[in-house]
């Protein structure tokens, strides 16, 4: 038994021996190490007796977790002192710190205002206790011995992400909004105030009224203004009063488009708003998407749940804040540091006695060489000044489904969107259906007319025309409702330069009376920058129109008008011509001279028919188509003929084709054929319509002949500038004036109206385009729409429908064309009469002549000479008639003469003997 005892003595000392060793290891560790209780200080602002903030309650259930988890901090206790203070009171806050540092505190977090969390910051840097802040503070003035770390973004960081998403919205004028309750109104946005001296962009900045969180005086004044691109810099308590004024002021319309700089945007209840159309951009630092962290958010969603209901605050039921996840992750950043940290050990502060901490230094570097990746995304300090470096933020934006992430942005890389947002302009909806839209139109036929009924029209279905029908497909395609109006001055649209201010359909675009402009407005530089137009539904251009010029009557000498004066003169020349040329071919070519005398071959006597007179014949005869019995004989005489037949056969022929037309056709002469016609007299007035965008091509253009006709319509104004289309038209009909108007218009005019005609061509080229507000999320969705209409061929159908008209009935004169009055030909038989008359003179000459011949021929007197030549022409049964003989006398000498006598050669008398 001894010996058993003693064996059993041995083997527990030896038990408890190895086991005080290791206790006693255990205790040189922790006695070295980390100690069992670490404590933090929390001072927090609150209203007097109110419930908790999400910050104190968010370091709580961070302390909590780690204790809970152990797998931070597995040996150590967190512990926290929580100190309340009052709003902007500076002293109590460096009494409470004071008060935890008397405590022996590791680091204290807090208090967010920033006049208190400077009076602690100064008490931390110079006692040697980290200094943790959650809120956003400006930067502190000594960085090298600050104690100070913030877990919230800087104020340049998000200066450069709001300044690069208005570049991504391609604002042009953007309004400021800034909430100076905290102190640090506008610093938060120093790159966008800078933008204006280095970018295109117009910046207005309005402050919210203090000590009141009525925001509507001032949302009226920005309504007024028309400012639809506004930066809200407020936090989400008064991010939320604003939303529910705005939807209150008729603000929450896909027309506006709202960007707010708080980072709770995500928290707030949107339910609201969903369908409002608005387009709401915000930004979000809190790392949803990671399953962790959405699981450490349902922890504390089930918790907050559970607490009593706090007032409205605009925030969802048991959402956490920015703020709270910042404090989470700034504790969690801590326990980091307590972590790594070999041996620790926290001491009794006085504040009054200035002995710094002098573990500080060391924990102080520890918490900022952290890392750690947490509910709101990776956190890393800048070592210098304690500014977190290192963050992502989401970009958000409201859709119907609620908010949704669209982008991301991080100070290495910038802004960078989703692909699904770069293709639309503005975040809105994504379809037109069952919206109700207001329109508006002008009265203008056919685009917009009154319908013709018996029965009293209401609403849309007074209306009809290419306009209506185009609308009406429109809405088939996209779905939406529609409410026509006619604008109130009647007015397209221009700038007044009197006031500088739009009027028309363009200005009611611009006030957001209408939400589409569907009418003949064309697309014009100067409102594309107020406004916004769809792809073309029609092309056109300036023309002038006119009266139709009155059909002239052909003259009695119309037979000349076949040919131009220059060619009868040149015809009458070439005749003469030929017939010269013909005469002395003639005379010279032995082979036109003939034998008269075939039975005498032995004659000696040759004669020539191509005298100058018969060669005259010959032409005027080959002219006439009639010929005539002389025919050339000779190959150089024949040619000439041939030739002379070739060219009168090509004359006479365009003679006769041409003169068809000319004499069956009234011929229509206007005084004005061309817009440089129009230009370059004064007799003939012309005019645009007031405040269109004819009148507006004109005053712009640096054209000089279209230049100097805006002058002469300027010094002419109130006579040739019409209040509308109908006006002008009139006047063309009533007055010798000249409408410079769209050549769509015109057609469809001249179809209807038989007295107006379009003279020349088109001046320009323009487009009509279905107008929208500057911004408008339904131009994309119109423009898609008009192309699928154009490719389907329905735009080209409704045009024929509107502008087929029963066309201009023809005139009875035109009706029986083939059929030649006396005005048309009548001149013939003037010439016919003139030819006749000449005859019977030339007829008196040639009798007096012959008379003459005969009375010396016949030694008698010249009267009764003539009296026998009278008495024989006068029998006219008789076809003979006695030739004058010379008397009878006798011969005393046979003497011959010879004689030439026109184209015939005789021998001479050593011959005839």
């Amino acid at each position: 038994m001894k010996i058993t005892s003693r064996l059993i003595i041995s083997l527990v000392f030896r038990f408890n021996l190895r086991l005080l060793l290791l206790l006693l290891l255990l205790f040189l560790g922790y006695s070295r190490g980390m100690p069992h209780v670490l404590r933090f200080g929390g001072i927090f602002e609150s209203i007097e007796s109110g419930p908790s903030g999400a910050e104190e309650l968010a370091f709580k259930f961070a302390l909590n977790t780690i204790n809970r988890n152990r797998t931070l901090l597995p040996n150590t206790t967190l512990t926290y002192d929580i100190q309340r203070i009052n709003i902007f009171d500076s002293f109590e806050a460096s009494r409470k710190a004071c008060d935890q540092l008397s405590l022996g505190v590791a680091a204290i977090f807090g208090p967010s205002h920033s006049s208190s969390a400077n009076a602690v910051q100064s008490i931390c840097n110079a006692l040697g206790v980290p200094h943790i802040q959650t809120k956003w503070k400006h930067q502190v003035s000594d960085n090298r011995d600050s104690y100070y770390v913030s877990l919230y973004p800087d104020f340049q960081s998000l200066s450069r992400a709001i300044l690069e998403l208005v570049h991504f919205f391609k604002w042009r004028t953007v309004t400021v909004v800034y909430d100076d309750s905290t102190g640090t109104g506008l610093i938060r946005l120093q790159e966008l105030i800078k933008a204006p001296s280095r970018y295109n962009i117009r910046l207005k900045i309005r402050q919210l009224p203090a000590e009141t969180k009525d925001a509507k005086p001032l949302l009226k004044e920005m309504k007024k203004a028309k400012e639809f691109h506004v930066i809200f810099d407020c936090d989400h308590e008064m991010a939320a009063w604003i939303l529910k004024q705005a939807l209150a002021m008729g603000m929450m319309t896909e027309y506006y488009h709202y960007i707010f700089t708080t980072l709770d945007l995500f928290a707030l209840d949107m339910e609201p708003y969903r369908y409002s159309g608005v387009n709401l951009t915000g930004f979000r630092i809190l790392n949803t998407e990671n399953s962790q962290v959405s699981s450490i958010i349902e922890k504390w969603s089930m918790e907050r749940l559970q607490a009593p209901p706090k007032a409205d605050s605009g925030l969802l039921d048991g959402f956490m804040t920015t703020d709270a996840a910042l404090m989470y992750d700034a504790v969690h950043v801590v326990a980091v540091a307590v972590q790594q940290s070999q041996q620790i050990t926290v001491s009794s502060l006085q504040c009054n006695r200035h002995k710094p901490w002098r573990f500080g230094a060391r924990f102080i570097s520890l918490i900022k060489e952290a890392h750690w990746d947490g509910l709101t995304g990776h956190i890393l300090f800048n070592k210098t000044n304690g500014l977190r470096t290192d963050f992502d933020l989401d970009v958000i934006s409201l859709k119907e489904e609620g908010l949704e992430k669209i982008g991301t942005w991080d100070p290495p890389s910038g802004l960078n969107m989703t692909e699904n947002h770069k293709s639309k302009t503005t975040n809105i909806t994504d379809s037109l259906a069952n919206k109700s839209l207001r329109v508006s139109t002008i009265l203008v036929e056919p685009y917009v007319m009154f319908k013709k009924s018996d029965k009293p029209l209401y609403g849309n279905d007074r209306f009809e025309g290419y306009c209506i029908d185009l609308l009406r497909e429109l809405s088939g395609i996209l779905g939406f409702h529609y409410e026509v109006r006619l604008v109130e001055d009647g007015k397209y649209g221009a700038l007044e330069e009197s006031t500088g201010q739009w009027n028309g359909m363009v200005r009611e675009l611009m006030d957001h009376k209408a939400d589409l402009v569907v009418a003949p407005l064309a697309i014009t530089y100067v409102r594309e920058k107020v406004i916004d137009f769809s792809k073309p539904f029609m092309t056109l251009g300036i023309s002038i129109l006119y009266r139709k010029p009155n059909g002239t009557n052909p003259g009695v000498f119309s037979f000349l008008n076949p040919l131009s004066t220059d060619i009868w003169m040149y015809i009458l020349l070439a005749y003469l011509g030929v017939s010269c040329v013909l005469f002395v071919i003639a005379r010279f070519s032995p082979y036109e001279w003939y034998n008269p005398h075939p039975c005498n071959p032995d004659s000696d006597v040759v004669e020539n028919n191509f005298t100058l007179l018969n060669s005259f014949w010959f032409g005027i005869g080959a002219l006439m188509q009639q010929g005539s019995e002389l025919m050339p004989k000779a190959l150089s005489t024949r040619i000439v003929g041939g030739i002379w037949w070739f060219f009168t056969l090509i004359i006479i022929s365009s003679y006769t084709a041409n003169l068809a037309a000319f004499l069956t056709v009234e011929r229509m002469e206007s005084p004005i054929d061309s817009v440089d016609d129009l230009a370059k007299q004064t007799k003939i007035l012309y005019g645009v319509v007031e405040d269109g965008s004819t009148m507006t091509f004109f005053k712009k253009t640096k054209i000089s002949t279209y230049d100097k006709m805006w002058e002469f319509m300027k010094s002419r104004r109130t006579s040739v500038i019409v209040k509308n289309i109908d006006t002008g038209i009139q006047r063309v009909l009533t007055s010798d004036y000249a409408f410079l108007m769209e050549s769509t218009t015109i057609e469809f005019v001249t179809q209807r109206n038989c007295n107006l005609t379009q003279i020349g061509g088109l001046i320009d080229s323009k487009a009509y385009g279905v107008g929208t507000p500057m911004g408008s999320p339904y131009r994309d969705k119109i423009t898609i729409a008009i192309l699928q209409l154009q490719e389907e061929g329905k735009l080209h159908m409704m045009k024929e429908k509107w502008w087929r008209g029963n066309g201009c009935p023809e005139d009875e004169k035109n009706k029986e064309a083939s059929a030649l009055g006396v005005q048309n030909i009548g001149g013939i038989f003037i010439v016919l009469a003139a030819g006749l008359v000449l005859s019977l003179f030339v007829a008196v000459g040639e009798v007096l002549y012959k008379s003459k011949q005969n009375a010396e021929l016949e030694k008698r007197s010249f009267c009764s000479a003539m009296l026998e030549e009278l008495r024989g022409s006068l029998k006219c049964q008789r076809r003979l008639k006695q030739k004058p003989q010379p008397p009878v006398i006798v011969k005393t000498e046979e003497v011959i003469n010879m004689h030439t006598f026109n184209d015939r050669r005789l021998p001479g008398k050593e011959t005839m003997a």
